[in-house]
Order: structure tokens, then sequence, then C-alpha cells
């Protein structure tokens, strides 16, 4: 009798009640994503990272909910043994190329893809060096619909800006005391950027109070500079991008609430 319902039990508890294997299960698509904009929305959801040339891989969600331009990311506690590069990501954005990439908390890149597209793969480089693909399989997608002009020029304004770092500012010329606003010519708060060390992010801080409630959420404690981009970095560790326009920063890409930057003389 015993053996019998074993027998009878084997196939719920290796398939589960609908009888399908369960590598056979998609995860729904994340909270948000019918709403998400046109520039991230061809990428949400789950899919295969696989380790090129190894029989490893694991399935992380790229979400929808932002801090900042980064967005969520989620993958099961499993794929820390099976892909250990994994185990650094935090968030993820779409980078210059359009094409997604993986972050640490300090918006540093851990995965990035270069060539390839949503229904062919995606194939990238890791920060540990080894080469990695992303696959759609047969998880759900958000369904893509032609775009009209006007939803063709928003997808443009969301896409980061490309930027020529021969033509930006000198890394040396940046540490200094400068005024955010949200709109030109009217000041929001003062930011000081303390020279970085030898190694590292520098430091940022408000200069006396700031009455902008975003920016006081935000937080910025640290700044980045790389390849003509400025970041600004949140307490938290998500990060904000300027580029330098007409003699003063602006936030870019351009979505959410507006940001510009301008160095104070001294």
């Amino acid at each position: 009798m015993e053996k019998g319902l074993i027998r009878r039990l084997l196939p719920l508890l290796l398939f589960g009640a609908g009888g399908l294997p369960a590598a056979a299960q998609t995860a729904p698509l994340p909270r948000g994503a019918d709403k998400a904009p046109e520039a991230i929305r061809r990428w949400l959801g789950a899919w295969d990272l696989e380790l090129v040339g190894a029989a490893r891989s694991c399935t992380v969600t790229l979400g929808a909910d932002a801090a900042g331009n980064v967005r969520q990311l989620r993958f099961p506690a499993t794929c820390r043994r099976a892909l250990p590069v994994i185990d650094m990501a935090t968030g993820w954005t779409v980078a210059a190329n359009g094409q997604p990439q993986l972050l640490d908390a300090s918006g540093k890149e851990v995965v990035g893809f270069q060539k390839g597209s949503p229904e062919t793969g995606l194939d990238g480089k890791g920060s540990d060096g080894k080469a990695y693909r992303l696959v759609s399989k047969d998880h759900p997608r958000v369904a893509m619909t032609a775009p009209s002009n006007a939803s063709a020029g928003l997808t443009a304004a969301q896409r980061p800006t490309v930027v020529d770092p021969a033509k930006a500012p000198a890394p040396e010329t940046l540490p200094g005391r400068y005024v955010l606003m949200r709109q030109q010519n009217r000041e929001a708060c003062r930011l000081v950027l303390s020279p970085p060390p030898a190694s590292g992010p520098g430091t940022a801080a408000f200069e006396g109070s700031c009455q902008d409630t975003g920016l006081t959420i935000f937080d910025p404690t640290g700044w980045r500079y790389a390849g003509g981009r400025l970041t600004l970095v949140a307490r938290r560790g998500h990060g904000t991008d300027l580029v330098f326009e007409n003699g003063q920063w602006r936030k870019d890409p351009p979505v959410g609430a507006p940001l510009l930057m301008r160095r104070l003389t001294p």
C-alpha cells in the first residue's frame, strides 16, 4: 500500500500538479511592464543567462521598477552558485548601445551585451572576463506595436546620448561647487564634488540645505566620470548620468524630472 501511494505521488513531486516539468514553466511579466517606456519594454521579463561553453545557466528577470536610471533585477539564490558573477549584480539598465547591462550596487558593469537581438539572443562579456549569452527562450514578452511618429520621437529621446569623450570636459576640471536646477537659471540646491582619490569615486555633498524633495531623497554622496559621462551616485548606490552641453550638465537620457547642473565660479 505504501509503495503504491509513492508511485501515485511521484509524478506530482517531479512535475507538479499540471504534469509539466518545472523547467517548462515560465515566469509572468514583471509588474508595470505594459506601462514601461518603449526603450525598455522589449527587454522586460525573464531571460536565460548562459555561460558560453559551459552547461551552466540561470533565469534572471529584468523588472520595470526603477530607482534613478537603474531598474529592478531578480534571480533565484541558486544563480549565485551556477554563475558566481551574478552575485554582484543588483540592477540593470539600457546602455548607450541600446542593449541591457547588468550593474552592481555602485553602478559598475557586471555583464554588458554588445550584439544580438531579443529574438536571436545577446552576446556579452562579464567583469570576470568570461563570455555570456542572454536568451529569451519561451519566456513571455510585452507585445511591441509599430511606432507612430510621436512614439518614435519619444523612444529616441529616451536613449542615452552618444558622447565623444575627446570633446568632453577633462576629469581634473570636474571637482568644485555646482548649482542644481530643475529649470534653467532657477536654483534648487548646491552641490560640492570633491576630488576623487587615486582609485574609486569622488565624494559629493550638498552645500547647505536642499529644499528639493526629489534631490534630498536621491541624496548624492559620490560621483564618477567615464567616457564623457558624469554620474552622481546616490547614498543607496544607484546613479544618475549627466552629459555636458552648452556649458552645463544635464540629465541623460532626459526622462522623468529634469535635472541641470552648472558650475559656480570660485
